[in-house]
Protein backbone atom coordinates (compact mmCIF):
# COMPACT_ATOMS: atom_id res chain seq x y z
CA UNK A 1 0.00 0.00 0.00
CA UNK A 2 2.62 2.52 1.11
CA UNK A 3 5.01 1.57 -1.69
CA UNK A 4 2.24 2.23 -4.19
CA UNK A 5 1.66 5.64 -2.67
CA UNK A 6 5.38 6.42 -2.69
CA UNK A 7 5.65 5.42 -6.37
CA UNK A 8 2.54 7.41 -7.31
CA UNK A 9 3.87 10.44 -5.46
CA UNK A 10 7.15 10.16 -7.37
CA UNK A 11 5.29 9.80 -10.65
CA UNK A 12 3.16 12.87 -9.92
CA UNK A 13 6.10 14.70 -8.44
CA UNK A 14 8.07 14.18 -11.63
CA UNK A 15 5.56 16.46 -13.36
CA UNK A 16 6.73 19.20 -11.02
CA UNK A 17 10.36 18.20 -11.57
CA UNK A 18 9.84 18.34 -15.32
CA UNK A 19 8.92 22.01 -15.13
CA UNK A 20 11.52 22.97 -12.51
CA UNK A 21 14.50 20.79 -13.48
CA UNK A 22 13.79 20.30 -17.18
CA UNK A 23 16.25 23.01 -18.25
CA UNK A 24 18.99 21.40 -16.15
CA UNK A 25 18.34 18.00 -17.74
CA UNK A 26 18.65 19.48 -21.22
CA UNK A 27 21.87 21.28 -20.22
CA UNK A 28 23.65 18.18 -18.91
CA UNK A 29 27.04 17.59 -20.53
CA UNK A 30 27.30 14.81 -23.08
CA UNK A 31 30.08 12.33 -22.41
CA UNK A 32 32.15 11.52 -25.47
CA UNK A 33 31.49 8.11 -26.98
CA UNK A 34 28.33 8.13 -29.07
CA UNK A 35 24.71 7.27 -28.34
CA UNK A 36 25.53 4.50 -25.89
CA UNK A 37 27.63 6.85 -23.79
CA UNK A 38 24.88 9.49 -23.93
CA UNK A 39 22.25 7.06 -22.59
CA UNK A 40 24.65 5.75 -19.94
CA UNK A 41 25.32 9.30 -18.78
CA UNK A 42 21.61 10.03 -18.34
CA UNK A 43 21.10 6.78 -16.45
CA UNK A 44 24.05 7.53 -14.16
CA UNK A 45 22.70 11.03 -13.48
CA UNK A 46 19.25 9.71 -12.57
CA UNK A 47 20.77 6.95 -10.43
CA UNK A 48 22.65 9.56 -8.43
CA UNK A 49 19.46 11.51 -7.82
CA UNK A 50 17.55 8.40 -6.68
CA UNK A 51 20.45 7.43 -4.43
CA UNK A 52 20.26 10.80 -2.68
CA UNK A 53 16.53 10.33 -2.06
CA UNK A 54 17.24 6.85 -0.67
CA UNK A 55 19.90 8.18 1.71
CA UNK A 56 17.54 10.93 2.86
CA UNK A 57 15.15 8.12 3.75
CA UNK A 58 17.63 7.06 6.45
CA UNK A 59 17.16 10.38 8.24
CA UNK A 60 13.37 10.24 7.83
CA UNK A 61 13.34 6.68 9.17
CA UNK A 62 15.52 7.51 12.17
CA UNK A 63 13.28 10.44 13.03
CA UNK A 64 10.15 8.31 12.65
CA UNK A 65 11.59 5.53 14.78
CA UNK A 66 12.46 7.92 17.60
CA UNK A 67 8.87 9.13 17.58
CA UNK A 68 7.59 5.53 17.43
CA UNK A 69 9.65 4.49 20.45
CA UNK A 70 8.28 7.46 22.35
CA UNK A 71 4.72 6.34 21.51
CA UNK A 72 3.84 9.42 19.49
CA UNK A 73 3.86 8.14 15.92
CA UNK A 74 0.07 8.42 15.72
CA UNK A 75 0.35 12.12 16.47
CA UNK A 76 3.28 12.42 14.08
CA UNK A 77 1.10 11.08 11.28
CA UNK A 78 -1.66 13.56 12.12
CA UNK A 79 0.76 16.46 12.39
CA UNK A 80 2.50 15.60 9.12
CA UNK A 81 -0.79 15.32 7.27
CA UNK A 82 -1.87 18.76 8.45
CA UNK A 83 1.61 20.19 7.80
CA UNK A 84 1.61 18.85 4.23
CA UNK A 85 -1.69 20.60 3.52
CA UNK A 86 -0.64 23.85 5.16
CA UNK A 87 2.78 23.80 3.54
CA UNK A 88 1.33 23.13 0.11
CA UNK A 89 -1.14 26.01 0.24
CA UNK A 90 1.05 28.64 1.91
CA UNK A 91 4.55 27.73 0.66
CA UNK A 92 4.39 30.26 -2.16
CA UNK A 93 3.56 33.01 0.32
CA UNK A 94 6.41 32.33 2.74
CA UNK A 95 9.75 34.06 2.26
CA UNK A 96 12.72 31.76 1.78
CA UNK A 97 15.08 31.88 4.74
CA UNK A 98 18.70 32.97 4.39
CA UNK A 99 20.15 29.51 5.24
CA UNK A 100 18.08 27.94 2.47
CA UNK A 101 19.26 30.59 0.02
CA UNK A 102 22.89 29.92 0.98
CA UNK A 103 22.33 26.17 0.60
CA UNK A 104 20.87 26.58 -2.88
CA UNK A 105 23.65 28.93 -3.96
CA UNK A 106 26.27 26.50 -2.67
CA UNK A 107 24.70 23.57 -4.48
CA UNK A 108 24.42 25.59 -7.69
CA UNK A 109 28.09 26.50 -7.47
CA UNK A 110 29.08 22.85 -7.08
CA UNK A 111 26.77 21.82 -9.91
CA UNK A 112 28.09 24.55 -12.21
CA UNK A 113 31.60 23.15 -11.76
CA UNK A 114 30.44 19.65 -12.73
CA UNK A 115 28.57 20.96 -15.77
CA UNK A 116 31.93 21.97 -17.22
CA UNK A 117 33.07 18.36 -17.30
CA UNK A 118 32.08 15.59 -19.74
CA UNK A 119 32.53 12.31 -17.89
CA UNK A 120 30.23 9.84 -16.12
CA UNK A 121 31.56 10.75 -12.66
CA UNK A 122 30.55 14.38 -13.09
CA UNK A 123 27.06 13.27 -14.17
CA UNK A 124 26.77 11.04 -11.10
CA UNK A 125 27.79 13.93 -8.85
CA UNK A 126 25.28 16.21 -10.58
CA UNK A 127 22.53 13.69 -9.86
CA UNK A 128 23.54 13.39 -6.21
CA UNK A 129 23.58 17.18 -5.81
CA UNK A 130 20.28 17.61 -7.65
CA UNK A 131 18.62 15.36 -5.08
CA UNK A 132 19.64 17.81 -2.35
CA UNK A 133 18.00 20.85 -3.95
CA UNK A 134 15.03 22.11 -1.89
CA UNK A 135 11.84 20.55 -3.24
CA UNK A 136 8.40 20.49 -1.66
CA UNK A 137 7.51 17.13 -3.21
CA UNK A 138 10.62 15.53 -1.74
CA UNK A 139 9.64 16.88 1.67
CA UNK A 140 6.19 15.34 1.27
CA UNK A 141 7.81 11.99 0.43
CA UNK A 142 10.08 12.29 3.47
CA UNK A 143 7.07 13.02 5.67
CA UNK A 144 5.44 9.87 4.34
CA UNK A 145 8.60 7.83 4.95
CA UNK A 146 8.82 9.12 8.53
CA UNK A 147 5.58 7.29 9.35
CA UNK A 148 7.00 3.91 8.29
CA UNK A 149 7.13 1.19 10.94
CA UNK A 150 10.83 0.51 10.47
CA UNK A 151 13.99 2.20 9.23
CA UNK A 152 14.30 -0.23 6.31
CA UNK A 153 10.76 0.53 5.17
CA UNK A 154 11.42 4.27 5.32
CA UNK A 155 14.54 3.88 3.18
CA UNK A 156 12.71 1.59 0.75
CA UNK A 157 9.82 4.05 0.43
CA UNK A 158 12.19 6.87 -0.54
CA UNK A 159 13.89 4.57 -3.06
CA UNK A 160 10.50 3.73 -4.58
CA UNK A 161 9.62 7.42 -4.64
CA UNK A 162 12.80 8.07 -6.59
CA UNK A 163 12.01 5.24 -9.00
CA UNK A 164 8.59 6.78 -9.58
CA UNK A 165 10.25 9.94 -10.89
CA UNK A 166 12.38 8.04 -13.43
CA UNK A 167 9.96 7.59 -16.36
CA UNK A 168 9.32 11.31 -16.83
CA UNK A 169 12.83 12.47 -15.99
CA UNK A 170 14.49 9.91 -18.24
CA UNK A 171 12.11 10.76 -21.08
CA UNK A 172 13.02 14.44 -20.81
CA UNK A 173 16.72 13.72 -20.50
CA UNK A 174 16.75 11.42 -23.53
CA UNK A 175 14.34 13.37 -25.72
CA UNK A 176 13.51 16.77 -24.24
CA UNK A 177 11.71 17.98 -27.34
CA UNK A 178 8.88 15.54 -26.65
CA UNK A 179 7.98 17.51 -23.51
CA UNK A 180 7.88 21.23 -24.32
CA UNK A 181 7.63 23.70 -21.39
CA UNK A 182 3.95 24.47 -22.09
CA UNK A 183 3.01 20.79 -21.77
CA UNK A 184 5.08 20.36 -18.62
CA UNK A 185 3.32 23.29 -17.00
CA UNK A 186 -0.09 21.81 -17.84
CA UNK A 187 0.89 18.45 -16.37
CA UNK A 188 1.72 20.12 -13.06
CA UNK A 189 -2.04 20.56 -12.50
CA UNK A 190 -2.15 16.91 -11.37
CA UNK A 191 0.26 17.52 -8.48
CA UNK A 192 -2.24 19.02 -5.97
CA UNK A 193 -4.39 15.89 -6.23
CA UNK A 194 -1.53 13.62 -5.21
CA UNK A 195 -0.41 15.89 -2.39
CA UNK A 196 -3.92 16.19 -0.94
CA UNK A 197 -4.47 12.42 -1.16
CA UNK A 198 -1.24 11.76 0.73
CA UNK A 199 -2.11 14.34 3.38
CA UNK A 200 -5.54 12.72 3.81
CA UNK A 201 -3.92 9.29 4.19
CA UNK A 202 -1.51 10.54 6.86
CA UNK A 203 -4.38 12.08 8.80
CA UNK A 204 -6.48 8.91 8.49
CA UNK A 205 -3.54 6.84 9.74
CA UNK A 206 -3.27 9.03 12.80
CA UNK A 207 -7.00 8.82 13.54
CA UNK A 208 -6.79 5.00 13.81
CA UNK A 209 -10.32 4.39 12.52
CA UNK A 210 -9.76 0.61 12.21
CA UNK A 211 -9.97 0.69 8.40
CA UNK A 212 -7.64 -2.07 7.11
CA UNK A 213 -4.57 -0.79 5.25
CA UNK A 214 -5.88 2.80 5.31
CA UNK A 215 -6.45 3.64 8.98
CA UNK A 216 -5.68 0.55 11.11
CA UNK A 217 -6.43 0.61 14.80
CA UNK A 218 -3.79 0.69 17.57
CA UNK A 219 -4.00 -3.10 17.97
CA UNK A 220 -3.59 -3.90 14.28
CA UNK A 221 -0.81 -6.23 13.27
CA UNK A 222 1.91 -5.32 10.84
CA UNK A 223 0.03 -7.11 8.06
CA UNK A 224 -2.67 -4.48 8.20
CA UNK A 225 -0.27 -1.57 8.40
CA UNK A 226 2.17 -2.34 5.66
Amino acid sequence: MDFGIAFALGLLGSLHCAAMCGPLLLALPVAAGGAGRFIAGRLVYQSGRVLTYTLLGVFAGLFGQSILLAGFQRWLSLALGVAVLIGFFVSKKVAVSAPVVRLVLGLKTLMAAQLQRRDLLSLALLGLLNGLLPCGLVYVALAHAATAKSLSLAVAQMAVFGLGTLPMMLAIGLSGRMFPPALRLKLRAAIPVGVCLLAALLILRGLELRIPYVSPGPDAGSCCVR
